[in-house]
C-alpha cells in the first residue's frame, strides 16, 4: 500500500505523478514539469483527479466520496466509470492465456428477488469465470450458459491441454476433448485432495461482497464493475494505488 507521504508529495507537486521522480518544478503558468520524464501537467487538475482516484482505490462508494470531497456525485460517479473503462482496457491489453490447473464456473449477480435461484435465475447478470490456480482470474458477462457460449471463452482464454476443474454442469462435457477434465460433484460431502473449485468460488464471494455497497448496479454496467473486481483481485499483492495512477492518470485524464 502506497504511503500517505507519497500521496502528499504528488499533491504538492514535489513528486511526478507519471514517473514518480522528485525532479519536478513549477512553470510560469503554474503547471508542473518533471525534469526526468519531461511531462507537464496541471497541479489543480491532478489534485482533483488523484483525490477521487484515491477514494476509488480505497473502495469508497462514489456517493460517500462525493460527500467527503465536496464534489458533485455525478462528477465522482463519472470519474469512477472512466476508471473502470481504463481498467478493462488495461486488462484486455495485458491478458495472457491461462494454463496449468484451471477452475471454471458461472455465477449470477444481481439484487435479491423471489423465485428461482442459481442457473436460470430471472433477471440476473450471468457471469463466467476462469481462474488459474495461484495466479489470475478472467471474468466476463455472458448472455447464456450454453456449451457453445462457454466453450468459446474457454478456447479463447486458456491453453489446450490444461487441467480443468468444473462442477458437473452439462455445458462442460466437451472439455474432455480440450484437456484433462476433473468434475466436482457438490452433492458429495467428501472430495478428493486438490479436486475443487474453491478458488473461483472464492472470487465470486469476494466480488459479491463488494457489490453489496452499491445498492444496485444497472445490468448494462455489470461488465465494468466486474472488471474492476477482477483487477483488484489479480493485483491484490501489488501496490494497487501506484498501478492505478499509472493506468488512469498516465492516460487521457491528464493533459500534457
Amino acid at each position: 500500500m502506497i504511503s500517505k507521504r507519497v500521496v502528499t508529495n504528488i499533491l504538492r507537486g514535489n513528486k511526478c505523478v507519471f514517473c514518480q521522480s522528485y525532479r519536478t518544478y513549477k512553470l510560469k503558468d503554474k503547471r508542473i514539469k518533471c525534469g526526468k520524464c519531461k511531462r507537464k501537467y496541471s497541479l489543480n487538475k491532478i489534485r482533483k483527479d488523484i483525490n477521487i482516484l484515491y477514494y476509488f482505490y480505497l473502495d469508497v462508494s462514489a456517493r460517500k466520496a462525493a460527500k467527503e470531497l465536496g464534489i458533485s456525485y455525478r462528477t465522482v460517479h463519472n470519474r469512477y466509470m472512466q476508471y473502470r473503462y481504463k481498467i478493462a482496457e488495461y486488462l484486455y491489453k495485458e491478458f495472457k492465456r491461462l494454463n496449468g490447473e484451471i477452475e471454471i464456473d458461472e455465477s449470477y449477480f444481481g439484487g435479491k428477488r423471489k423465485g428461482k435461484r442459481g442457473r436460470g435465475a430471472y433477471n440476473k447478470a450471468i457471469v463466467f469465470g476462469i481462474l488459474e490456480r495461484n495466479s489470475k482470474v478472467y471474468t466476463t458477462v455472458v448472455p447464456n450458459v450454453k456449451a457453445s457460449t462457454l466453450m468459446k471463452y474457454i478456447k479463447e482464454k486458456t491453453r489446450k491441454g490444461s487441467v480443468f476443474y468444473t462442477d458437473t454442469f452439462r455445458s462442460y462435457k466437451s472439455l474432455i476433448f480440450y484437456g484433462k477434465h476433473e468434475k466436482i460433484d457438490h452433492r458429495k460431502t467428501l472430495v478428493e485432495y486438490n479436486k475443487h473449485i474453491n478458488g473461483i468460488e472464492g472470487f465470486w464471494s469476494y466480488a459479491k461482497e463488494r457489490f453489496m455497497k452499491y445498492h444496485g448496479i444497472g445490468k448494462h454496467n455489470y461488465y465494468w464493475y466486474l472488471k474492476e473486481m477482477e483487477f483488484r483481485f489479480n493485483y491484490r499483492d501489488e501496490d494497487v494505488f501506484k498501478k492505478l495512477v499509472n493506468i488512469i492518470l498516465g492516460g487521457n485524464l491528464v493533459r500534457k
